[in-house]
């Protein structure tokens, strides 16, 4: 297959996948996403790749943002916890930009990625429940 062939293969690919997932899965699929662009925006920074690493922070403060507009913090007691841990890497994310400063980047990666583990593992049980219903249901 063509290099454009594959590369649009891919790119259909990973849209149904994203409009087939479950809530679930597409925190999760956002957590997995924004812990990248925090790791190449370190790498970019490391390597003073300034516009590569502005770029991925931009990108991961747009994840972000979308997370703190879906976050309804009244519904659970962890959410206002939540909320103030998203604005919090949020401004670190302009900061680390802003001042060029990796260590701000490595802080947010630090803070998001018990989380990103945590929805992970949350999302399994979810779809194990799931499947355990449907099991019931027909068996």
């Amino acid at each position: 297959m063509p290099p454009s062939n594959l590369a649009a293969a891919r790119s259909l690919y990973n849209r149904d996948s994203v409009l087939s997932a479950s809530p679930a899965r597409l925190l999760v699929m956002l957590y997995d996403r924004l812990l990248l662009d925090l790791a190449r925006a370190e790498t970019a920074q490391l390597g003073e790749d300034w516009p590569l690493a502005s770029a991925q922070l931009l990108h991961a403060q747009e994840i972000v943002t979308e997370l703190i507009n879906s976050l309804k913090p009244e519904v659970w007691d962890g959410g206002p916890g939540l909320l103030a841990v998203y604005n919090f890497v949020l401004n670190d994310m302009v900061q680390a930009n802003i001042q060029r400063d990796v260590t701000k980047t490595r802080e947010c990666i630090t803070l998001l990625e018990p989380l990103r583990l945590a929805w992970h593992e949350a999302a399994l049980k979810v779809s194990m429940h799931e499947a355990a219903l449907r099991r019931d249901a027909v068996g």
